[in-house]
């Protein structure tokens, strides 16, 4: 009998633990934009919220062309919902974000593969893959940093006169600029919680370049050696030498045995 052939492709754990916390986490991004906010926060949660959606569109992306037949992936498994999740909205509409509502479909199906996983191969993916997951777990790390630091020293930054991040886009270049240890020093937060969230950024960023540090090392290093298995002991080496010479001795007695008997015959 035929082995039934699926019409999504096979990834790993890494991408699919990177892909299910994304989506809960730009669940959550749709349900606080649905808040009453002000202008400068829903433009700056509108950016992050397109950026999450570009990267659900190269993943439908990469789906559908691997997928052997293009019309299974797209009607059978759902994939159109794929598609609508991904779609931006472009702020043309505040609550046109509940087509994000069709993630759903992503988050359970992941949920379920993983959940198919047994824990010790799990566990096992973890450590022969590790640069992997740092690398997905860095990209993670980046995007909830900026995305609710940003926010917040937006937050913190409007209510002072004296405040020069007013815009979602004033938020967003300070938060990458600071993540980034670049530091150009042209926006800064002026106010007391502003101060102290961006400590947090500041942390973030020293983190992910150790992060990214690590990880260029390991690819130019690249896998240890094998080592050779270890040779005999010395002890194990006499050891084979007196079985070698009692075996010797054993069957010299035994010819001069059979000799002595036919000399006594004869």
């Amino acid at each position: 009998m035929a082995e039934k052939v699926t019409a999504r492709p096979k990834h790993g754990n890494s991408y699919n633990i990177f892909i299910l916390v994304l989506t809960v986490f730009s669940l959550v991004l749709m349900a606080v934009m649905i808040m009453p906010l002000d202008s400068a926060t829903l433009q700056l949660l509108g950016i992050y919220d397109t950026v999450i959606c570009i990267i659900f569109l190269i993943d439908f992306g990469i789906n559908l062309r691997a997928a052997p037949k293009k019309s299974d992936y797209f009607i059978k498994e759902r994939g159109w919902l794929d598609l609508l999740g991904s779609i931006p909205s472009l702020g043309i509409s505040q609550y046109g974000g509940l087509l994000r509502l069709a993630r759903l479909s992503r988050f359970a199906r992941i949920a379920r593969l993983l959940r198919g996983e047994g824990k010790k191969e799990l566990v096992r993916d973890v450590v022969a893959n590790r640069s992997r997951y740092a690398l997905f777990l860095a990209i993670l790390m980046v995007i909830l940093v900026l995305t609710i630091c940003g926010a917040m020293v937006l937050q913190f930054e409007s209510k002072s006169p004296d405040a020069n991040i007013r815009t979602g886009w004033d938020a967003l270049w300070y938060s990458v600029v600071t993540i980034t240890t670049v530091g150009y020093g042209d926006r800064y937060p002026v106010t007391f919680f502003g101060r102290i969230t961006a400590v947090f950024i500041m942390f973030a960023g020293v983190g992910l370049i150790g992060v990214l540090a690590s990880l260029l090392s390991s690819l130019l290093m690249g896998k240890p050696p094998e080592e050779e298995p270890a040779g005999p002991t010395v002890e194990e080496e006499l050891a084979g030498v007196k079985q070698e010479l009692a075996a010797l001795r054993q069957l010299l007695e035994k010819n001069a045995t059979e000799g002595s008997k036919e000399l006594a015959g004869k």
